[in-house]
């Protein structure tokens, strides 16, 4: 099945309700979506090939629905692209994909278009081109939203939607790149829709009276769940600033009831803060999922005391967007810490087991490694048959995590396996020494990161987020009493702001180059 067939359906069912708003504006029904989808699709098919990949590197814009829509309409596949990557990152990933076209928001499309050409010219040199270099035409076309060029791909008479397999790609989602160049996870159509059914059977139910707002970048989780909201004729709302303002955000909850969206731990963090601060509970926010990354169980407390019973937690990677386990909302009304420190129970059509370094299951309750498989799986990465075999064995994906299995079937979360500081022999998980840190009253954030030392082999190092004032002797007092003492950081570190991603992921590669 194609995915664009869940956008046929709902333009049948409501093709003049609004599908699209911007902030509070409306920007498109169904039926012009639909039909503004199909232009395009016709455009992409006279030009490229079947299968083509077609690059969106865009801040958060309402065009980005029609541009996902109309190439899977073409039986092409979607490339989003990081927005806050620099332009030679994002010419990588244009080159490592192999795109036919890009198209790119206008404060992007220059700086890119310019980063594709000096990378396309560079790599022509280095093959021995020299001599062609300066005649040839390098890398795809950037096309500018908004432009004449960008309403050229909108003139074609529509044309039926390409009929593709279930396991044609349909996403080529790049990670993040926290710890190194971005992979390309191959996600098909049945990937998608097995996303998109996972999310309505477990995480949230929703009507044509609900709507998404896209807080988060449309490039990553906020984007994935599209096709989900798309279904049930839910609108889109996309913010007038682009991305994620918490007053903003707090405005549109009011202004659209029923809302639900997807934010990242650090988001919610934010907004919370924000919302405590004005006193403000908006009465329209249904559902906030967060995932992405660690939610503290200090944080998850304050949030639920401010916003209620509106959280569901999803765990999963971009191998298998979204898609791992959750935590219910009834979870979160349980009281019980271990539940709210762990990421859930397994999702719908998935299994997951906790492998120890032979690959044999571990029992309930001894951390290895956390693999799963389901139709929600990756076929692999994009040119890079090493990584993929690595990545995925015996029809298992090796997440890269490292957790426990409890009685009941709940998942936690320890760590990533190359994050766990070996000090002394021992073990030690930082997320464990991260808790602790932040049931301080003064810390506002950390990320403990492991420092090479020659007795120890590793040490604890913490970089926390606190006013002045507060002192080591404070909270290594403060670690001592929660944690065992060769568990706590051997080092401190007080900083202003830990270093994100677009994300919400703390750069935990930056941290170790600054110690």
């Amino acid at each position: 099945m194609n995915i664009f067939e869940l956008l046929v359906q709902t333009a049948r069912q409501f093709p003049d309700a609004t599908g699209v708003y911007l902030g509070r504006e409306p920007v498109a029904s169904w039926s012009q979506l639909h039909a503004r989808a199909l232009r395009l699709a016709a455009r992409l098919r006279a030009n490229h090939p079947t299968g083509a990949r077609i690059v969106i590197a865009s801040e958060n814009r309402p065009e980005i629905l029609e541009l996902m829509f109309g190439t899977w309409a073409a039986g092409q596949a979607v490339v989003p692209v990081n927005y806050k990557l620099h332009p030679r990152e994002m010419a990588d990933i244009v080159a490592d994909a192999g795109a036919s076209l890009v198209i790119a928001s206008p404060s992007l499309a220059r700086g890119l278009a310019a980063a594709i050409a000096a990378s396309a010219t560079a790599d022509k040199a280095q093959a021995g081109d020299r001599g062609r270099v300066a005649a040839a035409a390098v890398g795809p076309a950037v096309v500018a939203i908004g432009t004449p060029g960008y309403e050229e791909l909108f003139t074609a008479a529509p044309a039926d939607p390409a009929d593709v397999g279930p396991d044609d790609l349909a996403w080529l989602f790049y990670t993040s790149g926290t710890t190194g160049k971005s992979k390309g996870a191959m996600l098909s159509h049945r990937n998608l829709l097995t996303v998109t059914l996972g999310h309505l059977a477990d995480v949230e139910r929703f009507d044509e009276r609900a709507c998404q707002i896209h807080a988060a970048p449309m490039s990553h989780g906020s984007g994935l769940y599209i096709p989900a909201y798309v279904s049930r004729g839910a609108a889109q709302v996309i913010p007038a600033s682009a991305g994620f303002e918490p007053d903003e955000v707090l405005d549109l909850c009011e202004a659209h009831p029923g809302c639900g969206m997807f934010l990242a731990p650090t988001m919610v963090q934010r907004l919370r803060l924000v919302a405590e601060a004005a006193g403000r509970v908006p009465a329209g926010l249904r559902t906030i999922v967060y995932g992405g990354g660690p939610m503290y169980v200090e944080e998850l407390k304050r949030s639920l005391a401010v916003f209620g019973q509106v959280f569901v937690q999803i765990y999963g990677q971009g191998e298998s967007p979204m898609t791992i386990t959750w935590l219910r909302r009834e979870d979160h009304a349980s009281g019980d810490d271990a539940l709210l420190g762990s990421v859930g129970r397994v999702r719908t059509g998935m299994q997951v087991a906790v492998l120890d370094d032979a690959g044999k299951p571990l029992p309930v309750g001894e951390i290895g490694e956390v693999v799963c498989r389901g139709d929600s799986v990756m076929q692999g990465y994009w040119n890079n048959p090493p990584a993929t075999r690595e990545a995925l064995r015996s029809g298992w994906l090796y997440t890269g995590d490292l957790g426990s299995l409890d009685a009941r079937g709940y998942l936690t979360l320890r760590d990533r396996s190359k994050d766990v500081v070996i000090s002394g022999g021992s073990n030690i998980y930082p997320r464990e020494v991260e808790e602790a840190l932040l049931t301080h009253p003064a810390v506002a954030e950390v990320c403990v990161v492991g420092q090479q030392d020659r007795e120890w082999g590793e040490v604890v190092v913490a970089f926390v987020v606190a006013p002045a004032g507060v002192t080591v002797e404070d909270l290594d007092r403060h670690c001592l009493e929660r944690i065992a003492r060769f568990k706590r950081p051997k080092r401190y570190r007080f900083v202003d702001a830990l270093p994100k991603n677009s994300y919400g992921k703390v750069l935990k590669r930056e941290l170790r180059q600054q110690q």
